[in-house]
């Protein structure tokens, strides 16, 4: 028999009438969309917690209540508990060990915020678990690994957002951007330039202690297990107090063994946004070509054959044949966000402004009503787990689905692939393999380690 709490969250899933987003911003802050009793909010909890493991859980208060948090660090994992009991009045329950969270029957739906190569497994393990699943971008470590998301996805029917919250957030300007393109504001579109930072190198990293409270072995998860290394020197601004030289805690995006650098980093936002423009969320590319680039350390077929520095690549310009015959540059250059431009005109577009002609002529030449709406498919939510939540109530994908993210994402993991080869690679986006080069096919996928494969 179920209890009255159970029975109000399966109402909240099944049956609670949509509204936009202007009607989310005017309940009251502790209140989610929709609700009319604290009993009514989904349970959610969080794996993964540093950094943007605490930046989605805390947009994410008014919205759900969290039960739980799971982090290998248990420094990480106390400081945040005390936090979360902080904003929500409740102590959640804290746990080293993420399959702990996934056995409870009580959680409606997961966070998973933990380095990008541990991301497929514990999203499939969470599926398989009967929970929904918001999970940080880049979504996986290899293209076959998406495929295995997508797979899972459609079999268990969760709900499954990613996290490129640009989609729905930064005021709107992405979505203004999209469509002033779809508009055609631009004409026929030519070129559309990616700019997503340059990666820093590194000095040589000696081996060290593990830090105390952290389970070194379980963060390594899936990936080859090595020594911790680490500078004493410590990172300030955003993702400080840790070694700002390491192979773990903030610096994982520099190892091609954990992530994809920038290219995996900021290319999954910035890339996501031009696909989607180009009406190319359901194709791929032709042809990833590495016009110039620089590695920071010797790499042998592929892999690099030094182990105690960064070696995700720290320059480039990648040019990618798109559909259509346009041309997408992918570059640490210039200035960090999204350039298009059309046989009658170009602007740029970034989280902090959308500026060009086009958008200057809005003034007396605006958007027809509804626009930003049409490329979002609807009112646009408060915030991106706000379209989360009501993609759980609707039991529809949500605006940043796994299909469209790994579309995207497999420019990004090719783009790694000929540059760790030196070579440009052929992509069929059909068949969605790499042409007439098995060594590059070879890197659609890796081996978890072993006690650390996926449970299905």
């Amino acid at each position: 028999m179920p209890t009255n709490r159970q029975t109000s969250r399966r109402q909240f899933l099944q049956g609670i009438t949509a509204a936009g987003a202007a009607s989310i911003l005017l309940r009251p802050a502790h209140r989610a969309f929709g609700y009319v009793s604290a009993a009514d909010r989904p349970v959610f909890a969080t794996i993964g917690l540093r950094n943007q493991g605490w930046e989605i859980t805390g947009k994410s208060f008014p919205f759900a209540d969290f039960a739980a948090l799971a982090d290998v660090d248990a420094n990480v994992l106390a400081a945040n508990v005390e936090k979360v009991e902080q904003r929500q009045g409740k102590k959640p329950d804290a746990y080293s060990d993420y399959r702990q969270v996934l056995d409870r029957k009580d959680i409606d739906a997961v966070m998973i915020a933990t380095p990008d190569h541990w991301h497929t497994k514990i999203a499939v393990e969470a599926m398989l678990a009967g929970k929904d699943v918001y999970c940080e971008k880049p979504l996986t470590l290899t293209i076959d690994e998406g495929k295995l998301i997508e797979k899972m996805v459609k079999q268990t029917g969760r709900v499954f957002q990613v996290g490129t919250m640009q989609r729905t957030e930064s005021d709107q300007r992405f979505l203004q951007a999209i469509a002033l393109v779809r508009h055609g504001r631009i004409g026929t579109v030519t070129k559309v330039t990616c700019g997503i930072n340059a990666m820093e190198a590194s000095p040589v990293i000696p081996e060290a202690p593990v830090p105390t409270g952290l389970d070194w072995d379980f963060w390594l998860g899936p990936a080859a297990k090595v020594p911790y290394r680490a500078l004493p020197e410590l990172r300030q601004g955003y993702g400080g107090g840790v070694p700002l030289y390491s192979n773990c805690h903030y610096s994982f995006r520099n190892w091609h063994e954990y992530s994809g650098g920038k290219l995996t980093d900021w290319g999954a936002h910035h890339v996501d946004i031009a696909c989607w423009a180009l009406g190319a969320t359901d194709t791929g590319p032709s042809k990833v070509t590495p016009v110039q680039f620089k590695l920071p350390v010797e790499y042998k077929d592929g892999h690099p054959v030094v182990h105690d520095q960064y070696n995700a690549a720290t320059d480039f310009n990648i040019k990618v044949e798109m559909p259509n015959g346009v041309e997408m540059i992918i570059t640490s250059e210039g200035d960090n966000g999204i350039l298009f431009e059309g046989t009658e005109g170009r602007f740029f577009v970034n989280r902090g402004k959308i500026s060009g002609k086009p958008v200057e002529d809005l003034k007396d030449h605006p958007l027809p009503d509804g626009a930003i709406e049409e490329v979002y498919g609807g009112a646009v939510s408060a915030n991106h787990t706000a379209n989360f939540v009501e993609a759980m109530k609707s039991r529809k994908q949500p605006i940043s689905d796994v299909w469209s993210h790994n579309r995207m994402l497999e420019i990004c993991h090719l783009s790694n692939i000929a540059m760790r080869l030196g070579r440009a690679v052929q992509w069929d986006p059909v068949k969605r393999e790499i042409m007439h080069d098995a060594q590059a096919n070879s890197f659609l996928a890796r081996e978890n380690r072993q006690g650390f494969e996926i449970n299905m």
